[in-house]
């Protein structure tokens, strides 16, 4: 484990003589809801707004801010964030944050988090309608760059957005 040293002690990895790269990470989350919940997301409904517009802005700016919220995570200049939305029939949506930067360590945090926040603001924004509202499933589906590699998850649907 990296982020610990010789005694056990938390501490934040030392990337200095890391090599820029490009990098890439894609992370998936759903938010499951009541079949009412997501007609009217819809059918552009909820009271307070175009939930996926709030969501996406959401998600990219938790991208951005993920240095700050994870304890060992380094702040990372991003070179571009999309969040996008898949509504699923008959009871949820589905997120994918791509993030991407040239630098010394991944995105992989940043595209999780960007998920996240984005499923957490979907709650907020319906919470008035379906408090039952689940956000889960949060995965790293792929990354590219770096030291170590490629990383594919096997027996995820590719999304053509």
């Amino acid at each position: 484990m990296t982020h610990f040293d010789e005694k056990g002690a938390a501490r934040m990895v030392d990337i200095g003589a890391k090599g820029d790269t490009a990098r890439e990470a894609v992370a998936r989350g759903v938010v499951i809801m009541r079949p009412e919940t997501l007609a009217l997301i819809a059918g552009g409904r909820v009271a307070k707004g175009d939930v996926l517009a709030v969501a996406r802005v959401a998600g990219i700016m938790a991208a951005k801010e993920t240095g700050r919220l994870i304890p060992m995570a380094h702040p990372i200049s991003l070179t571009g964030v999309n969040v996008d939305f898949r509504l699923q029939e008959p009871d949820r949506v589905g997120i994918q944050a791509r993030v991407r930067t040239t630098g010394k360590t991944g995105v992989e945090m940043e595209a999780l988090t960007a998920v996240t926040v984005a499923g957490l603001t979907i709650y907020d924004m319906c919470k008035a309608v379906d408090r039952e509202m689940v956000v889960g499933n949060v995965r790293l589906i792929s990354k590219t760059g770096g030291k170590s590699g490629t990383f594919a998850r096997e027996d995820e649907e590719t999304w053509d957005i």
